[in-house]
């Protein structure tokens, strides 16, 4: 069994009418479910946001934009600053809007941290057990 991939990112957050701030970013990436990482945004010990990402479409982000729906992600780049663009659609507001949060990555942080999760699980070796996701699906109903 190939062990878990952590990594704890500095990555910057804008939301809604603000400037940029820094949170930390939380990646994580578990073998038993080979095309997610999950994100966890950070700020003072508190949890700001928890999303699920697709490991390839992490990737892509890198090279181009990918991504439509809740999860959009973009490369960007000011001189030879390279960054991902996340953008995160969330919730509706009363007004008709939805609540929206854009988080700067450092991109060659987070090819480093998708470079671990390809020796932990490499591109087309990532293996479901269905009978563990049907197994779920039934439990839940």
């Amino acid at each position: 069994m190939n062990p878990i991939v952590h990594r704890t990112l500095v990555v910057q957050l804008r939301a809604h009418g603000t400037a940029r701030c820094p949170v930390l970013a939380h990646l994580s990436y578990d073998p038993e479910d080979p095309f997610a990482v999950t994100a966890m945004f950070t700020l003072d010990g508190r949890v700001l946001a928890r999303w699920q990402l697709d490991r390839e479409m992490l990737n892509e982000s890198l090279g181009g934009p990918v991504g439509v729906g809740d999860v959009r992600l973009r490369p960007v780049r000011q001189g030879r600053w390279r960054e991902v663009r996340m953008d995160f659609l969330g919730d509706p507001l009363p007004g008709g809007e939805r609540h929206h949060a854009v988080v700067f990555a450092w991109a060659p942080a987070l090819a480093s941290f998708l470079s671990d999760t390809y020796m932990a699980v490499p591109p087309g070796r990532e293996e479901v057990r269905m009978d563990d996701v049907l197994a779920e699906i039934l439990a839940t109903g």
